[in-house]
């Protein structure tokens, strides 16, 4: 499907590649790099200007919105093969599925998007985790090994787009497999158990960077967790620091051999307690940084200063609010934007209770005050 844009690409005299990097590392840039996390699935149902223009997914919605390019190589890093989702019992309201990760869980009936009530998984004990680890992480299953080939294809030496490398996830996938509950009873219960689990997520990770490296000039490294809520993590500090750090160190050494500066970790709500364990263990950029959780960003990178990189932070609530609060709050984050080290956009996907011309004003707010005039 070929996406007319709706908007002309900001203006700019470096290619998309050259002012990520330039912005990320505090160095002269030409304008903000602008992007989007995304969208709610509501959105695409609820925004006329979605419905009208046949856009149903985020990475359409990039090109309607002429956002600037960046895209990530990522390996099969998790189990494999996956459950097959499966219905278990459904109600007037509800059903209940075995998802892809094995856990039983409650959804609406009627498909709108909400956080899943989980029931059960299938690893409590480990027992249970060395029959699942046996049959789907393989370190040699023959279905992780990438097309060297085909990837330098679509991705050349010669690209005017920033290109990350993925670095899988060290507890949080974990936390989806063994569900909320099951985690914070795990690591008390059976802490060899989960600690073997990182250890499989980290050599997977390993042979994907071990694939990958030699053959391209990354611009960044991407991660995922999602181990924090809006009161703080969901995993001890000492937790983190004992377990998870060593393996991202690794991690970190692969890629500073590499020459990648910049890694960033998608986590939610508040990470504020791991977050200098994060830096010592060589993550330097929070995205989306949810305001809500982990504060205003501004606060962050002057207690951090060049240390730290922030990708979002632009409160979500805010922009739900109206016009008048989008104009206050990106005013706001304007000096921190200036300086670099700092790529704003909403802190997770825009949810449906902001209107879609809020958004539009939203955008083209950003353009002029973060298109550096």
């Amino acid at each position: 499907m070929t996406i007319q844009p709706i908007r002309e690409k900001w203006k700019g005299a470096m290619s998309d590649r050259e002012r990520f990097v330039n912005q990320l590392n505090y160095k002269s840039f030409d304008r903000c790099f602008n992007m989007e996390f995304g969208y709610w699935e509501e959105n695409f149902h609820q925004w006329k200007i979605f419905r009208d223009n046949g856009i149903k997914t985020n990475d359409q919605a990039d090109q309607f919105f002429n956002f600037d390019k960046i895209k990530v190589i990522e390996g099969n890093w998790w189990m494999n093969p996956v459950f097959q989702n499966q219905l278990i019992e459904e109600t007037d309201t509800t059903k209940i599925m075995i998802n892809s990760d094995g856990v039983f869980e409650e959804i609406p009936r009627d498909g709108h998007e909400a956080l899943p009530r989980y029931i059960r998984s299938s690893v409590s004990t480990p027992e249970d985790w060395k029959r699942i680890k046996t049959e789907r992480f393989r370190l040699d299953d023959p279905e992780r090994q990438l097309n060297i080939e085909q990837l330098k294809k679509e991705h050349p030496e010669d690209r005017d787009y920033p290109l990350g490398i993925h670095t899988g996830s060290m507890i949080g996938k974990i936390r989806d497999l063994l569900s909320f509950e099951g985690l914070a009873y795990a690591i008390y219960d059976y802490p060899d158990m989960v600690e073997d689990m990182v250890e499989t997520c980290c050599r997977i990770v390993e042979d994907l960077l071990d694939q990958l490296l030699p053959h391209f000039s990354f611009d960044f490294a991407a991660g995922w967790e999602d181990i924090a809520f809006k009161n703080g993590p969901i995993v001890s500090v000492d937790f983190f620091k004992t377990v998870i750090v060593p393996r991202y160190q690794r991690i970190k050494k692969k890629l500073a051999a590499d020459g990648v500066g910049l890694w960033y970790i998608d986590c939610d709500g508040d990470v504020r307690p791991l977050l200098p364990y994060f830096l010592e263990a060589g993550v330097n950029c929070m995205f989306p940084h949810e305001v809500n959780g982990s504060g205003f960003p501004g606060d962050l990178l002057d207690q951090y200063g060049p240390e730290l990189r922030i990708m979002g932070g632009v409160d979500k609530m805010e922009l739900i609010k109206g016009k008048d609060a989008i104009k206050k709050y990106l005013e706001s984050i304007l000096p921190w934007v200036e300086k670099g080290g700092f790529i704003p956009f909403c802190d997770h996907r825009c949810p449906p209770d902001v209107t879609e011309e809020d958004y539009l004003y939203y955008s083209d707010l950003k353009e002029q005050l973060f298109g550096m005039g």
